[in-house]
Order: C-alpha cells, then sequence, then structure tokens
C-alpha cells in the first residue's frame, strides 16, 4: 500500500510539476521575446506617457499592444498583474517530486556503491547542500561582476566554470540518473530563487516608490532584467537534464559528466541563438545563426561518441567479465546469432531481476518468476533493460551488454517461452 501511494504522489506531483513549469517558461520565453522586440514609439501620445518600447502583435484573433515602461509609468495602475507564482509552484512541485522519488529512496535511487560508497543520509544532506551552494556562489558571482565592464560575459564564463565543475562532482558521488537531475535541480533552484530574492523584491520596491510619489530608482529594474536574462539561459539546460532520466544510455557511461555538460551547453547555445535572433530582427542585423549551429553540432557529436559498440562495459566502475555471475554469463555465451532460448533468458532474469521483480517482491507490480508473465511483460523488459538502460535500477545487478544484447534478440525472435 506505501508502494501505491507514493506512486500516486509521484504522479500528481510530476503532473503538477509539468503544468507549473509549462506555465512558468512560457511567460519567461514570451517576455524575452518582448523585450527583444520592443520597438522606439513614435505616436507622441506614447512618447508622452513615457512609453520606452512598443510591439504590436496578431494572435488568436485579435491584435495586442504590449508597451513597456522604462523605468515605470508615470502613475501606478490600477489592475497590476504579477508573475511569479508560476515560478514558485515549479520550484515546490519540483522538490516535493525530488523529495518523494530521490530523497525518500535515496539508498535506492541516489546511492551507487560502485560510484560512490556512503550511507543514504549523507547522500541527502549533500545533494541538499548542491541546492543551496550553487545558489550562494551564483549569487556572489552576480553581485561580484554583474555591473563591471563586461560584465555578462564575466559571470557567464563564471558560471559555466562552476556547472562544469558541479557536474563532475555529482557524477562522482551519485548514481548517473540521480546526478544529471540533481544539476538540473540545482539550476532550477537558482532560477526560482532569482524571482524570490531579487526579481519579485525589486518590484515590490518599484510599486512602493511610485505609491509614495517618489523618484523610482532604476537599479530594480536593471537587477530584474539580468536575473530573468540568466533564467532563460537556464532553461534548455535544466529541461534535458530532467529529460536524461528517461534514457540511460546518456548517463550510464563512464564520462557521464562530460556527456551532461554537452547536453547543457548546447541547450544554452540554442537558446542564445533565438534571443540574439529577435534583437537583430528589431535592428535590421543579421541573424547570428551560428550559435544554434554550435549547439546543434555538439549534439550530433555526442550523438556519435555516444554510439553503442559491442564491447562496451555496461556496468560503471567494472568490467563485464568482472561483474557478470558464472550462470548468466553463461547464458549470454551460449546464444547463436540466430536463436536463443528462453532457458539462456531466464538464466539473466533470475540473476539480473527477480530479486525486485517475484512473486514475493513486486516492485511496480510485476513479477518475472514464471513464463506466462515474462511473455506478458517481454516489451516493458526490452523497453526498459534493453532500449533506455534504466533497468536494473543503478544497475545494482551488474548486467552486462552481452546480456542485455541476448534479451534484445530473444525479444526480436517473438519473446519465445517455450
Amino acid at each position: 500500500m506505501e508502494t501505491y501511494l507514493l506512486d500516486w504522489a509521484n504522479l500528481l506531483l510530476r503532473w503538477t510539476h509539468v503544468i507549473t513549469a509549462v506555465a512558468w517558461i512560457g511567460a519567461s520565453f514570451y517576455f524575452v521575446f518582448l523585450d527583444n522586440s520592443l520597438h522606439k514609439p513614435t505616436a507622441p501620445d506614447l512618447v508622452e506617457k513615457g512609453v520606452d518600447g512598443e510591439l504590436w502583435a496578431v494572435h488568436g484573433g485579435g491584435f495586442y499592444h504590449p508597451q513597456k515602461y522604462l523605468v515605470a509609468p508615470k502613475a501606478m495602475p490600477e489592475n497590476l498583474h504579477w508573475f511569479y507564482w508560476e515560478s514558485y509552484a515549479t520550484w515546490l512541485s519540483g522538490f516535493g517530486l525530488f523529495t518523494v522519488l530521490y530523497l525518500f529512496n535515496a539508498g535506492t535511487f541516489m546511492v551507487d556503491k560502485t560510484v560512490h560508497d556512503w550511507s543514504s543520509g549523507a547522500a541527502v544532506a549533500t545533494a541538499l547542500g548542491f541546492l543551496a551552494a550553487f545558489w550562494f556562489v551564483y549569487d556572489i558571482i552576480c553581485r561580484a561582476f554583474g555591473r563591471r565592464k563586461n560584465g555578462d560575459l564575466i559571470v557567464g564564463a563564471c558560471v559555466f566554470v562552476f556547472v562544469v565543475f558541479a557536474a563532475w562532482l555529482a557524477c562522482q558521488l551519485y548514481a548517473g540518473r540521480a546526478a544529471f537531475l540533481l544539476v538540473g535541480a540545482m539550476l532550477a533552484t537558482s532560477m526560482s530563487a532569482n524571482v524570490f530574492f531579487w526579481i519579485i523584491p525589486g518590484q515590490r520596491k518599484v510599486v512602493a516608490q511610485l505609491k509614495a510619489g517618489q523618484p523610482v530608482d532604476p537599479i530594480y529594474g536593471w537587477r530584474a532584467k539580468q536575473r530573468s536574462v540568466h533564467n532563460t539561459y537556464f532553461t534548455l539546460p535544466v529541461l534535458v537534464a530532467m529529460l536524461s532520466n528517461h534514457y540511460g544510455w546518456l548517463y550510464s557511461g563512464r564520462n557521464n559528466w562530460f556527456v551532461l555538460v554537452l547536453l547543457m551547453l548546447a541547450g544554452a547555445l540554442i537558446r542564445h541563438s533565438f534571443v540574439a535572433r529577435h534583437k537583430a530582427l528589431v535592428l535590421g542585423k543579421r541573424v547570428p545563426w551560428e550559435h544554434a549551429v554550435g549547439g546543434v553540432a555538439a549534439l550530433l557529436a555526442l550523438a556519435v561518441w555516444l554510439v553503442p559498440t559491442p564491447e562496451a562495459e555496461a556496468p560503471m566502475g567494472a568490467s563485464a567479465p568482472a561483474a557478470a555471475a558464472p550462470a548468466a554469463t553463461a547464458a549470454a555465451a551460449g546464444a547463436t546469432a540466430h536463436q536463443v532460448s528462453f532457458q539462456q533468458v531466464k538464466g539473466v532474469i533470475d540473476q539480473r531481476c527477480v530479486m525486485c521483480h517475484s512473486a514475493q517482491v513486486q516492485s511496480k507490480g510485476l513479477a518475472f518468476d514464471n513464463p506466462a508473465s515474462i511473455k506478458r511483460h517481454a516489451q516493458q523488459m526490452y523497453q526498459q533493460a534493453v532500449v533506455l538502460k534504466l533497468m536494473p535500477l543503478n544497475n545494482a545487478t551488474q548486467i552486462t551488454a552481452g546480456e542485455r544484447d541476448l534479451l534484445k534478440r530473444w525479444y526480436e525472435e517473438g519473446a519465445p517461452v517455450e
């Protein structure tokens, strides 16, 4: 019953997280586009009101005319919409999901003793430390260099170096799946912290100054814009880190930290291409597509690098022959190129799967201890163990590349159980 309730919590939190993330990222992308697409107004009434930029757009059968005031309008508008709960709800639902799925089951989902042998409690405490430490260092970098000449480049370079270090360190401490997700959560935490500690408080101060009839200090708008731009560059790296946990071949290699860095770098370059495109179109300049080309090139290079080879070793930190149990290895070796017997497959399943999927322990409601059940779940087994390489979880039972290949050929031959 406990597992069933946790599955429901997982589903509802994941659903909420996706909904709120769509709302937050959609709003963020729209306002970054809007900021970079505004034209200087020429109408005297707009200039008189203090409008610094305007845009005409058509959508959903109507015309829209958004306007931006710099630093603020002359008078406080009666109806003012605030954009912040999208961010807070995304982080809260994401942290809840991270807690239910990873922190609550750290020994299963976070700790891989072939990577780093430590306790569940230490893994949880360090993961929380990752979230706090990255925000602390990132915020110091922004404060120290953000307003200097070429500050954006300096901040970007420093943050990139720190992200590379964090990705490397996470992959030395955690199971690959957890490490990738943790780095994404680390960036996402800083995104929401930007909203909570800088963007919204700054906007509240501007509103307070307007209501009090005081001159508006432009520093608050500048800081909010700086952190909002940072958030848009973090977005695609965060998304790819979150999605990566569905693809075991991304995080199961020896240099998985570098895989993560390339994925996130590709996302940031592609996002920058869109940001630069909006600016170029307004200024009538050439659209700088080279950033997107660089991002796509990084993805292509990664795809070529990760092409599986027959000699590839399945478990991180151990060679396949040393990790394989005698019976399962013999079963894999006995298979021919054209036919795999059920007994050979069952030898692998008994060694690698049954301890978590049996009549006594039905993890995810799956039992592989009889031919009928194995046949019924053959497709799921193929998807999870062969295609995605998600199972066994953290490769806890040390399945080898040869054994995965045996399962693949058995499934392609129709998954016979006679």
